[in-house]
């Protein structure tokens, strides 16, 4: 039998596993009826009881009053036995839908269940005014929606847009500019930047500190000045704890839509084009330039002054020291073509197998020739 605190403790582990949108931390905009919830995430629903749905939650883990979904076939078990009262599917799954749950019919249900879960818990407003500990510069303009936090740094001439959130402890450098519903994380520090509308810099974040340039013909090194600025264009996301340089003698371009996750370094004078997708630990060197739609996976590195073309995708961990073409997928250390990366990981196993069976061989054959000595 557990311990009485053990068991309080268990008890409270499940209570934050099953339940989704804690009340603590996020407030529900519900409950929404079936047709507001369907026309929200643009879906056809199977039919309308005039139900009101509370919340949403886990396949398995829904009740009656909540909404869930379906995006993964290999989780398709789970449908037969959810007790959700709205489920978001793709069409080919109407059918396997349980009589007593409504079906949400979209093509893209993942989409759909980010639009219903933004729907009953969007991301807190901006709460209007400057907090009395907060240190505003005089010649900065807030907008007057804005909300700029405790211990909050604004330098001179700074712009807060239209409902713009500056975090506890966070620093917004002299002249930077947000556009309308940027949020700014704790203890973030944004410097010789321009950010777009709908920019979120999480929590631990650096915008626009010194690149990494320096003179190293003699000694003492000699730091060259770094004056570009950090461009962060609209819906642009950077994870927590991530830095981005700003650029030696041009721009650093994050363009819009793209999405870094956190711990990614960005270099001097590097340029990302739209919906770009970086994941954690990836580091790309100064001048590097990334197309439109290219994806890098974590802890991949990108040498400097190279192009990775429209589309291309860089697996995790990869070593990426010349130029990619468009649409080319890529993986390894140096990078190869991902199929010869694979045909090679394959060679190369079947020959530890070979080796090691050979070895194996060796072994008896040298036990036998003991036997038979004796």
């Amino acid at each position: 039998m557990l311990p009485a605190f053990a068991a309080t403790c268990w008890f409270y582990v499940e209570e934050i596993i099953v339940k989704a949108g804690d009340p603590r931390f996020f407030a529900n905009n519900g409950p929404f009826g079936i047709a507001a919830i369907a026309a929200a995430i643009g879906a056809e629903a199977s039919f309308d009881d005039g139900r009101m749905i509370e919340g949403v939650a886990a396949l398995q883990f829904a009740g009656p009053g909540e909404l869930s979904f379906l995006d993964n076939r290999r989780y398709a078990s789970l449908l037969a036995e959810t007790k959700a009262g709205v489920v978001v599917v793709h069409p080919e799954l109407v059918g396997a839908v349980p009589a007593s749950a409504v079906a949400l019919v979209t093509r893209d249900p993942y989409r759909g269940w980010a639009l219903a879960a933004a729907l009953f818990h969007p991301n807190p407003p901006a709460k209007p005014g400057i907090h009395a500990t907060a240190c505003v510069d005089p010649t900065a303009v807030i907008d007057a929606s804005a909300e700029i936090g405790p211990f909050a740094v604004v330098g001179a001439r700074a712009r807060v847009g239209v409902n713009g959130q500056v975090g506890a402890h966070a620093v917004i450098g002299d002249g930077v500019v947000m556009g309308s519903y940027c949020r700014i994380g704790a203890h973030a520090s944004v410097s010789h930047a321009i950010l777009g509308d709908r920019v979120y810099v999480y929590s631990g974040a650096r915008i626009g500190q010194e690149g990494f340039g320096f003179v190293s013909s003699s000694l003492p090194f000699l730091t060259v000045p770094q004056l570009g600025r950090v461009i962060l264009e609209d819906d642009v996301e950077v994870g927590a704890n991530s830095t981005i340089d700003r650029g030696s003698t041009q721009d650093t371009v994050i363009g819009a839509g793209s999405r870094l996750d956190n711990l990614v370094q960005i270099g001097h004078n590097v340029r990302l084009g739209r919906n770009c997708v970086v994941v954690a630990q990836v580091g790309i060197s100064g001048s590097t330039v990334l197309e439109d739609f290219v994806m890098v996976g974590g802890q991949a590195g990108l040498t400097g002054h190279l192009r990775i073309g429209r589309g291309a995708k860089i697996g995790a961990q990869s070593g990426v020291m010349s130029d990619v073409a468009a649409g080319a997928e890529m993986m390894g250390s140096p990078v190869e073509p991902i199929r010869e990366y694979w045909r090679r990981l394959a060679v190369l196993r079947r020959l530890a197998r070979g080796a090691k069976a050979s070895r194996d061989d060796d072994k008896t054959n040298d036990i036998k020739s003991g036997d038979s000595k004796d």
